[in-house]
């Protein structure tokens, strides 16, 4: 796969992305109380390549725009929201710079970004492995072998395996059946974007923070899902 981060753009808006200079111009006392960002804060994102420098209008002196602000508000979200530590921003952003990249490829880019490696490998791992490979075979999804997810699942596979709940795989295609599910409305939200600089955008942070999202949901769904199977059950054991 590709790894994108050749001929990069500054910055983006879904639709439209601001060009350099364009808006309200500020400095960077201005752009720190814009966006709650402390301005040593802003000054180190600048020196790791998080986010592009001010235009110079004096020796010691930056003027900032709608661009940044956008940026900053990006980075603070996928360190915030999504969890990402700064190195995987900055893959992340290497992904969404990238709009001459096939979608594609910089979706890829960035789930290898944000998928955090497994230390260790439990017992069991290699027969988890080909349990998720005979999922994947099953749901015919077209996944490359080292996409980094596939061990993440594996290992929590062999994991619940290996505390005694390995039946926890007879919902595997229940659970792949929502995400197919989940992923394609990604994807269409992702697609109301007209230019590709949007596109690539909407892809790249809806993964990221799409993630805390479905957490988020999946949680509150339990909820439900527990008050109308067991609040049910316990109204027919007192009827009783």
């Amino acid at each position: 796969m590709a790894r994108p981060g050749a001929g990069a753009r500054p910055f983006g808006t879904p639709g439209r992305w601001p060009r350099r200079g364009e808006g309200r111009q500020m400095r960077i006392g201005e752009l720190s109380r814009e966006t709650g960002v402390a301005i040593p804060t802003i000054k180190y994102y600048v020196r790791e390549g998080l986010l592009p420098a001010g235009r110079l209008t004096s020796p010691n002196q930056a003027s900032y725009d709608a661009g940044h602000v956008r940026r900053l508000r990006l980075i603070r979200g996928m360190i915030d929201v999504g969890g990402l530590s700064v190195s995987a921003v900055r893959d992340v952003l290497a992904a969404v710079d990238s709009p001459e990249e096939p979608v594609h490829n910089v979706l890829g880019a960035a789930q290898e970004a944000i998928t955090p490696r497994t230390a260790a490998a439990p017992e069991g791992t290699e027969e988890a492995r080909r349990t998720v490979a005979e999922l994947i075979r099953r749901r015919g999804w077209r996944v490359e072998p080292e996409n980094p997810s596939i061990e993440k699942l594996a290992v929590a596979l062999a994991t619940f395996r290996g505390i005694g709940h390995g039946d926890f795989e007879d919902v595997l295609d229940a659970y792949a059946e929502a995400c197919e599910g989940v992923a394609a409305a990604d994807l269409a939200w992702a697609g109301r974007n007209a230019e590709v600089e949007g596109l690539v955008e909407s892809v790249v942070v809806g993964t990221v923070l799409g993630d805390a999202v479905l957490s988020a949901m999946r949680r509150l769904a339990h909820v439900e899902a527990s008050a109308r199977r067991f609040e049910s059950l316990a109204e027919g054991v007192g009827g009783r």
